[in-house]
């Protein structure tokens, strides 16, 4: 098997060039790359792109590389300015392309700029490597406010940009830990916006539903991807008393089969079960497309609602046993275009 090639975070990539930047303000040379210390004690080196005088400090720049994972922030550029100021304390602020925190939850206060704990105190190590003087330090990702579009910051409550991540300084590749780091972030942050009765979605076409179908807060829907184990687990420890699901059958039905990491690497096909459960209830054959959606489609009207509602309960029934009936759930199908399908459970809260 071929070693994936790990990365950098923005983290390190800031640590870096705020390092950088103070080489500069203090009148030494940093040459062409800094090396810093990541949190685990090893040592980094990384490539600058430019260090230059600003008209209060010095800033520097790090072009971000992610290795082999699969990370919208490959190949921006992160820059730190550095300017000092009165005292010894270091200051944090978002550049052009960083987010702020707008919503209770996460591991900052509201309003501050989201560069995480870790990397704060990777720069402010860095920081310390070169002058004990206050600073002052201003992180920029240009292009980052519209990648960011693309990120769970919309959901999470973080504006304007990008978060300044990392917890080893480096990125390791297609990383389950930050995915999962990432989904429990939103239910952390629906639970402190006051959400007793969050509405889980494995991804876009939930979501639609949720908002069109429902009466839902903007932090009530909560995405889940495929990690709907973990997540409920979660749920379950946080004392959750109530949770709805909603979502395409094909990706649901997974849960009835015993299946709570759905993705499709690592899940079975809901096909056969789905169609089996349809000639059941139907007593006829039923179309053997090769997808859930399809199944669905080829049945009639009055069918279909039929064989939804019992999928449905099958689903919920699963929720509940994971949770150990501490937890009341209720589960509605759609399709591909976001059409109810059916449901079981009590709707009420969410209508």
């Amino acid at each position: 098997m071929t070693r994936l090639n790990d990365g950098y975070s923005t983290g390190s990539c800031a640590s870096g060039a705020a390092k950088a930047a103070a080489l500069l303000l203090t009148g030494r040379d940093c040459g062409t790359a800094v090396d810093i210390t990541l949190p685990g004690g090893e040592r980094l080196s990384l490539p600058l792109l430019f260090v230059r005088r600003t008209e209060h400090g010095a800033e520097a720049a790090i072009r971000k590389d992610g290795g082999d994972d699969p990370d919208v922030t490959h190949g921006l550029t992160v820059i730190a300015e550095v300017q000092h100021i009165e005292g010894n304390g270091v200051e944090y602020c978002a550049g052009d392309g960083v987010g702020t925190v707008t919503l209770a939850g996460l591991s900052l206060p509201v309003g501050e700029a989201a560069i995480n704990p870790t990397p704060r105190k990777m720069i402010t190590a860095a920081l310390r490597e070169i002058t004990s003087r206050g600073c002052r330090v201003t992180v920029s990702i240009p292009g980052g406010r519209e990648i960011a579009k693309k990120t769970f910051n919309p959901r999470l409550g973080i504006i304007g940009g990008l978060s300044v991540l990392g917890t080893t300084g480096k990125v390791r590749a297609f990383s389950l830990d930050a995915m999962r780091t990432s989904l429990l972030c939103g239910l952390n942050v629906a639970i402190a916006g006051g959400i007793e009765a969050p509405v889980f979605v494995p991804g876009n076409i939930g979501e639609r539903a949720a908002r069109s179908h429902l009466k839902v807060k903007p932090l009530q829907v909560v995405d889940v991807g495929n990690e709907w184990g973990f997540m409920i687990d979660h749920a379950k420890r946080k004392g959750l008393s109530v949770l709805m699901a909603i979502g395409h059958p094909g990706k649901l039905a997974k849960l009835w089969v015993g299946d709570w990491d759905t993705h499709s690497s690592r899940s079975r096909s809901a096909v056969e079960p789905v169609r089996e459960l349809a000639m059941r209830l139907t007593n006829a054959f039923v179309s053997d497309s090769p997808t859930v959606e399809g199944v669905f489609m080829a049945l009639a009207e009055g069918q279909r609602e039929k064989v939804s509602d019992a999928l449905a309960s099958h689903v919920r029934s699963a929720i509940e046993a994971r949770m150990e009936g501490c937890c009341a759930a209720s589960v509605a199908l759609v399709n591909m275009a976001g059409d109810w399908l059916g449901s079981s459970g009590d709707l009420s809260p969410w209508q």
